[in-house]
């Protein structure tokens, strides 16, 4: 394989421009809704990377790109390159194991090469290899040089896993008997979490037979408008206390802010430091004290955000608050004087709360800037177009931990002024017609593949999106296993000895103990790809694995788990 010089990678490294503000935790506005991402897990270990007969491998963050289809409908428009990882540590004519992290830059997700995942350990109990492969239109690996409507009409679901088929088929691995190991010729197994999670079974839906098996972790297989339902696994597992309050204080805010009372509005918004937000709506920005809970895992301790926010409401004096709380009178103006006093600080960054939280000015870098590597960007292609998810105020009927003043039409707004070169108010996304596609071409929770295993939290944020939603009733098969822990969001993606929770390891032995099976009854030679070129497609690009870029990588900043 053609080995590209230092020059070349540099040309292809300039295409990253990171040219808007950007805040601490990844985004670049802070009422933008997290992305299901999946949690970096760290390589700390600088050892080398040593294969099963003794030869030195090339360190886990040794770059690869192949070259991928820019458009799988018309292939005469050529290739853009896609960069992967990759290691044959384990190897020993076992399956190769492949994963992409999703909506994120997936340069920091190498430590899923490791065996301190469950991608890496998957390999190493049989014998294969790992590869993380970048999505489409995240990190570098784009189709077009910006990220504007009309460049993003190429990021769709359907793209993202023809994709995968095509590097299958036409990857030549830098391992051993790499041109020789198609999914014909050797068992593929496809393992993902949250969006990838769900993209693992969409790709098996869509194309039955290419993967020996399946790996969905968090899989948010059901598209979903109005997802308020996000809330819902916050509000059941949540001190009780707190959920009280914050019930208490919610209900409180949201009569005020649908009253005409002009002093009392005022009052609560100066009390939380944002009277100068002139859109009682962007004051909705405190669901981010909510939106921590997606941060959460088993191992979290009480020094985790979301925890010091509940006892800033729910500690007083030394005393905990009794299951109903304190009421509405304390929790209001300790929330308020939480978030003025720090939280709001470390969540904007000296950025004003207008520049923070405002979603309304069209001029606002938040919805101008087009350059390359911005998560958020690229996922609100995906959420305006395909799959909804918006992160609103729950019906009437339901206890509501958020406001109900934000409810779809927001999201919708948001859209149109995001990508103004295709959407506006007279020509908005048809969002509802989008996500009913997405459910009747991928299955969503109507799922029925054999060999794909789905692996979910009872506490994840994302769970109603999941097969395990309540009121879901998808059965655990032995072709097609559903399990669960006490787990959050993607908590059985990380093997660390002695900090997997043992609900969560028992769902980790689970398909430990399955996917030999599952490898037993791989055919070889059976699926038929679709498209399939005969010439090298990967050319792998030496970089130094000390270089660092300094570019925004995520949209919110993803859990990281040492």
């Amino acid at each position: 394989m053609k080995v590209l010089g230092f020059a070349s990678l540099v040309s292809l490294s300039c295409l990253s421009v990171a040219s808007a503000t950007i805040l601490p935790d990844g985004r670049r506005n802070a009422n933008a809704k997290p992305l299901p991402t999946v949690p970096i897990v760290s390589v700390v270990d600088s050892a080398p990377v040593v294969s099963r007969n003794g030869t030195q491998l090339p360190p886990y963050n040794f770059t690869y790109y192949f070259d991928q289809l820019i458009d799988h409908n018309n292939p005469s428009l050529g290739t853009f390159k896609q960069r992967f990882w990759h290691t044959y540590e384990f190897y020993e004519s076992g399956p190769i194991v492949l994963m992409t992290p999703g909506e994120a830059n997936a340069e920091p997700y190498s430590g899923y090469l490791t065996n301190k995942t469950i991608t890496g350990t998957t390999a190493q109990k049989n014998n294969g290899s790992v590869i993380i492969l970048e999505h489409r239109f995240y990190g570098l690996s784009n189709p077009k040089p910006d990220l504007s409507g009309k460049s993003l009409s190429l990021h769709t679901l359907q793209q993202a896993i023809d994709d995968l088929e095509y590097f299958a088929f036409n990857v030549e691995l830098p391992q051993p008997d790499g041109d020789k190991l198609t999914p014909n010729e050797a068992p593929w197994i496809l393992a993902g979490g949250s969006y990838s999670g769900a993209l693992t079974s969409w790709t098996m839906v869509n194309k039955p037979g290419l993967f020996a098996a399946g790996y969905a972790s968090s899989a948010v297989v059901e598209a979903i408008l109005d997802f308020w339902g996000y809330f819902t696994p916050i509000h059941e597992h949540m001190p009780q206390n707190c959920s009280a309050d914050v019930a208490a204080v919610i209900a409180h805010i949201d009569s005020v802010f649908t009253s005409n009372d002009t002093s009392a509005i005022s009052k609560i918004k100066n009390l939380f430091g944002l009277g100068a937000m002139t859109h009682l709506d962007d004051v909705a920005g405190v669901r981010n004290n909510l939106w921590d809970w997606q941060s959460l895992q088993p191992t979290s301790g009480p020094g985790a955000r979301f925890f010091e926010f509940c006892d800033a409401l729910e500690v007083k004096s030394g005393v905990s608050a009794p299951a109903e709380g304190w009421g509405l009178d304390h929790a209001l103006n300790a929330w308020g004087y939480f978030w003025s006093t720090s939280y709001l600080e470390d969540l904007c960054a000296g950025s004003t709360t207008v520049d923070c939280l405002g979603t309304y000015d069209a001029d606002s870098t938040f919805y101008t800037d087009t350059s390359i590597d911005n998560a958020g960007r690229s996922w609100y292609w995906i959420v305006c177009n395909e799959v909804g998810y918006l992160q609103d105020g729950p019906p009437e009927d339901v206890s509501a931990i958020v406001t109900r003043l934000v409810q779809p039409d927001s999201d919708i707004r948001q859209c149109e002024l995001m990508f103004s070169d295709v959407f506006s108010a007279s020509n908005p996304p048809k969002m509802a017609q989008g996500v009913a596609h997405t459910n009747e071409a991928y299955l969503g929770w109507n799922v029925s593949i054999d060999h794909l295993f789905f692996a979910n939290g009872h506490s994840d944020p994302w769970r109603e999106a999941t097969v395990s939603a309540n009121g879901v009733d998808v059965q655990s098969t032995p072709a097609q296993p559903v399990a669960i822990g006490d787990g959050f969001h993607c908590s059985d993606l990380s093997i660390a000895s002695g900090t997997v929770d043992s609900t969560v390891k028992a769902v980790q032995d689970k398909w430990f103990s399955i996917v030999p099976g599952f490898l037993a009854e791989w055919t070889p030679g059976k699926y038929k790809a679709s498209r399939k070129r005969e010439e090298p497609a990967a050319t792998p690009i030496k970089r130094d694995a000390s270089s660092k870029k300094a570019a925004n990588l995520f949209f919110r900043e993803p859990v990281v788990i040492a």
